[in-house]
C-alpha cells in the first residue's frame, strides 16, 4: 500500500510532518529518500517543531547523528557519506532507545533498515512542488496512513 501527498510548498511538508508527528510513538522510525534539495531536512524540522524541539534543525551530514530532546527523543541521522558502510556505528541500536528515528538517505543503507518502518520518498516537480510517496511497512504505520492521509 502506498499513499501520495502533492506538496505545494515548504509549509505543505511541515505541515505533513506536523500530522505524522501527532500520531509518534517510541521507537518509530521514518526513512526518508530523494535527491539533494528535495525537502528532506524541510520534513525533519517540521517533525521535530511539532515534537517541542526549539533548536534549529540542520542535515546532520558531517556528524551522521544529531540527537534532539523534545516530547520524545529525536535521533536525526544523515547517512549520504557513509557510502553504506555502517556496520559498527550502532545506528540500529537507536531503533529501540524509545524515540522517533527519522533517516535520510535511507535508500543507501537498506540493509539495516528496521523491518517496520514508515518510508517517504520525495520527488522534485519543479522549485516548489514535491510528490511524496509514502509507504508504510507494518500494521502501526499503515494506522498513521489512514489517519492522516
Amino acid at each position: 500500500m502506498e499513499f501520495k501527498f502533492t506538496s505545494k510548498t515548504e509549509e505543505d511538508t511541515i505541515e505533513l510532518a506536523q500530522n505524522i508527528e501527532s500520531e509518534k510513538f517510541p521507537n518509530m522510525v521514518i526513512c526518508l529518500r530523494g535527491d539533494l534539495g528535495s525537502g528532506k531536512t524541510v520534513f525533519t524540522k517540521g517533525f521535530a517543531g511539532a515534537l517541542g524541539i526549539e533548536e534549529v534543525i540542520t542535515s546532520p551530514t558531517f556528524n551522521i547523528i544529531k540527537e534532539y530532546d523534545g516530547e520524545l527523543p529525536l535521533y536525526h541521522m544523515d547517512v549520504y557519506r557513509l557510502d553504506g558502510k555502517i556496520k559498527n556505528l550502532g545506528i540500529e541500536e537507536y531503533y529501540h532507545k524509545g524515540g522517533v528515528v527519522i533517516i535520510e538517505w535511507a535508500d543507501l543503507i537498506e540493509d539495516y533498515l528496521p523491518k517496520e518502518r514508515l518510508d517517504i520518498k520525495f520527488k522534485i516537480v519543479d522549485d516548489e512542488r514535491r510528490i511524496l510517496i509514502i509507504k508504510p511497512i507494518g500494521e502501526k504505520y499503515e494506522e498513521i496512513c489512514e489517519a492522516i492521509l
